[in-house]
């Protein structure tokens, strides 16, 4: 069993702007960057194996942030990255959440679904379960990487994962001994 904490990744100029990034590599704000050293403060008592975090800039801003003190090696990894938008890159937040419903398995134009998100997050499950057995790690990452976690520990069907209202929170837990649909 491998025991996953999940915190998002901070606050970005583009989500001040309410501008929907997708794979834009932006930056975290300075609140962001606040909300970055909160995350490590929170955490200052735990004890990860690994931190894994999206190779996009704003989580491996808020891993780097967070975790700068510790030994604990942090690992980017492209399977953790946001649902690609494709041409609705750069659109408004509101346009591409209204889009969302429709994109569950059918990708943005020039993009992807969030069909293929959770199957990138399934790839990085299965590696994870493999190399990490009995460890407890952290993942930093998008709103995608969490819905690929709620459909495949929690067993939430991709469309209400992906529908329902999200609200931050200070970490998600889950415990992975085995991918609930395989």
């Amino acid at each position: 069993m491998v025991e996953i904490i999940f915190e998002a990744h901070g606050t970005t100029f583009d989500n001040e702007a309410k501008i929907a990034s997708g794979w834009n590599d932006v930056g975290l704000s300075d609140l962001g960057k606040i909300q970055a050293g909160d995350l490590g403060e929170h955490h200052a008592k735990d004890d990860f194996d690994a931190i894994f975090c999206s190779d996009l800039k704003r989580a491996y801003e808020t891993a780097e942030i967070a975790f700068k003190n510790r030994d604990t090696k942090i690992i980017r990894d492209a399977g953790l990255r946001e649902c690609d938008y494709g041409d609705m890159t750069g659109s408004s937040e509101e346009k591409v959440k209204l889009e969302k419903p429709n994109r569950v398995f059918e990708p943005f134009p020039n993009g992807e679904s969030y069909e293929q998100t959770s199957e990138r997050m399934k790839k990085f499950l299965l590696d994870l379960l493999r190399d990490y057995n009995g460890k407890k790690v952290m993942i930093i990452g998008h709103r995608a990487t969490q819905y690929g976690l709620e459909h495949w520990l929690k067993n939430i069907p991709l469309k209400e994962a992906v529908i329902a209202p999200w609200q931050w929170q200070p970490g998600w837990k889950y415990s992975l001994e085995k991918i609930a649909r395989d």
